[in-house]
């Protein structure tokens, strides 16, 4: 899914907006047991009560691409054969009315989630009359040509608030508050199917992880058996120490530079030509900016075996995830160098009578502690 796509279902979490007529859900405490099981119809809440519900669905589908939603894509095997996609499929095809299915898939997510305290799992079932969308984006309801029915999931961690002292308006006087339990923005969730080309992909399903650096591998497992992307910092390491180990010696600040800057150009480029498909590279792509810096074939393949060892076979990774294009640093073990990633040329490596050099060009607006100083 691409973000052209997510934002359009986004749109329907608003009350008159979408078909969802009733949240499924369950209450787990710290000991892993169902307190509670619950069918709340939205029809008979008040408008406040179903905006914050469908605020905390809408949440499994917010983030950045490739970080906290994290596109996951069955096999055909597990599509055709699968119990965990049989489940979900069951689910959406009953429209979350089939209670034994419902309770399996919370048994599921309790038995193969760590999460501490007490959470809410909450389930919605939407049917969106898809609008035909011509080529200059002008979007036609009465056209429509398909309709996408999915699911989404948010588990929500249960916090106790501190006892607080309040003002109540219309007694005009204070009050003692005491502690309650509230629901915390969602933890993870996901979306099934995905709305890839704004239709149904059975292939498919969008992750949501609040935290990208822990995105509760056991549970992607357990739901839907399909292999998980390592979390994006993760990726970004791995990625800086495959560089370094394997193009070695060669591993200049020109070469680092170059990775940084066709990196962020190639996402540039992707934003100015508003391709709605995420932006991915391949390790034959970063190998391509190895050889243009003079980098030898035998390094080029170290760091595209190392790559696939790391990352899997013809795996794909998101740019935003390798570099960051609105920073560069530099540090040595006693100083850390702040450099605008558009400037990098400013920096240069020199050695000067044996002994190694950072050295950075530096014409006026210098200054040390917040106070300007001149360089005579």
């Amino acid at each position: 899914m691409n973000d052209k796509e997510i934002s359009e279902l986004r749109r329907r979490f608003r009350a008159g907006k979408n078909n969802i007529s009733a949240v499924r859900g369950c209450y787990v405490n710290e000991r892993r047991e169902i307190v509670s099981d619950f069918t709340e119809s939205l029809t008979l809440l008040p408008e406040d009560e179903v905006e914050r519900i469908l605020g905390l669905l809408k949440k499994s589908l917010s983030g950045t691409l490739g970080k906290n939603l994290v596109d996951l894509t069955f096999e055909t095997r597990a599509v055709v054969a699968g119990d965990e996609h049989r489940l979900l499929s069951a689910l959406r095809d009953t429209e979350l009315k089939d209670d034994e299915k419902v309770r399996a898939l919370y048994r599921k997510i309790i038995d193969n989630l760590t999460m501490e305290g007490s959470y809410l799992i909450l389930l919605g079932y939407d049917a969106y009359d898809v609008p035909y969308r011509a080529g200059d984006d002008a979007v036609f309801a009465e056209a429509s040509t398909n309709v996408f029915r999915y699911l989404v999931c948010s588990v929500c961690p249960v916090k106790q608030t501190k006892p607080a002292l309040s003002f109540a308006v219309q007694e005009n006087r204070f009050r003692s508050v005491g502690a309650d339990w509230v629901l915390s923005q969602p933890e993870l969730g996901f979306v099934f199917p995905a709305f890839d080309d704004r239709a149904t992909n059975l292939y498919g399903a969008l992750y949501y992880t609040r935290n990208p650096a822990d995105n509760h591998p056991d549970f992607v497992q357990a739901v839907f058996n399909t292999p998980l992307l390592m979390p994006a910092a993760e990726q970004k390491t791995t990625f800086q120490d495959i560089l370094s180990e394997s193009v070695g010696e060669d591993c200049s600040y020109q070469v680092v530079q170059a990775m940084q800057d066709q990196l962020t150009g190639l996402m540039e480029e992707h934003k100015e030509q508003h391709i709605r498909e995420p932006l991915r590279v391949s390790h034959s792509t970063l190998e391509g900016v190895l050889a243009s810096c003079g980098v030898t074939e035998e390094k080029q393949a170290a760091f595209g075996r190392q790559y696939e060892e790391a990352f899997g076979e013809d795996v794909t990774l998101s740019p935003r995830n390798l570099v960051d294009p609105k920073h560069m640093e530099v540090a040595t073990p006693d100083v850390t160098i702040q450099v605008n990633p558009q400037r990098s040329e400013l920096v240069q490596t020199r050695i000067i009578d044996g002994v190694k050099y950072i050295l950075i060009r530096a014409e006026e607006g210098v200054s040390v502690n917040g106070v300007n100083i001149h360089i005579s």
